[in-house]
């Protein structure tokens, strides 16, 4: 079934759409999405094209998906997979959760394939089981560490803020761009649902922290409070 979702999107190939998304997910020499391929296919019409196929696929059908050298095509097994999840039986989600941890920094290899992802898989699978696989990704290499950010948006849409407050303290002196604005994001989505608990967060942290994850952090905050910690900025 997977070649024929394979070759559905192959179909809607847009050479010009390919060349600008090349440029946009940095694709270049020592770029972090460096050598992946595009078919100029845009979000929703890999969503449209995966609704038509997602729920005859095999997780083999999925893991070949994922080999893709082609971004849609591995972004389409991602969209099957957060699909498919929900309504799983607990050995599929725990085959599913399996082969997206496997993938990480393989198929799963820019931020647009791990957030669009990984908080409807990874999340929602630790949240119910150990949430120590969470710190050991944010241990990992930047997909791994990216993929730990972000999964704990599970746990803030449940208004739960304490494990998304831990991966953020093991990463806040990240150095890397996208792991500053994970963060930076993470911190402000806290800050929505307990702003106490930011502004403690930010009183130990906003004069060392990364500029860029400080000024992600502060999104939320009134004007006073931003100028506040910015100043605090070393």
């Amino acid at each position: 079934m997977y070649k024929e979702l394979e070759a559905a999107l192959l179909a809607q190939k847009n050479p010009q759409d390919a060349a600008f998304l090349q440029r946009f997910f940095k694709t270049g020499a020592g770029e972090y999405g460096e050598g992946d391929k595009f078919l100029g296919v845009r979000v929703p019409n890999v969503r449209a094209v995966t609704k038509q196929y997602y729920k005859d696929l095999s997780i083999k059908d999925v893991a070949e998906l994922l080999k893709s050298p082609w971004h849609e095509v591995r972004l389409s097994a991602l969209v099957a997979m957060t699909l498919q999840f929900p309504k799983a039986e607990l050995c599929y989600k725990t085959a599913l959760y399996k082969l997206y941890i496997k993938n990480i920094g393989i198929g799963i290899n820019n931020w647009d394939l791990v957030d669009i992802s990984c908080p409807h898989i990874v999340g929602a699978y630790v949240f119910n089981t150990d949430t120590a696989a969470l710190h050991a990704l944010a241990r990992g290499g930047l997909w791994q560490k990216r993929v730990a950010v972000i999964s704990t948006f599970y746990f803030l849409r449940k208004g739960i803020v304490e494990e998304s407050l831990y991966i953020c303290e093991l990463l806040v002196d990240e150095k890397h761009d996208l792991l500053q604005k994970a963060v930076g994001w993470c911190l402000r989505e806290i800050g929505k649902i307990d702003e106490p608990v930011l502004l403690t967060f930010l009183e130990q942290h906003a004069a060392t922290m990364p500029r860029t994850m400080l000024r992600y952090s502060l999104e939320k905050l009134p004007q006073v409070r931003r100028l506040y910690y910015m100043s605090l900025k070393k």
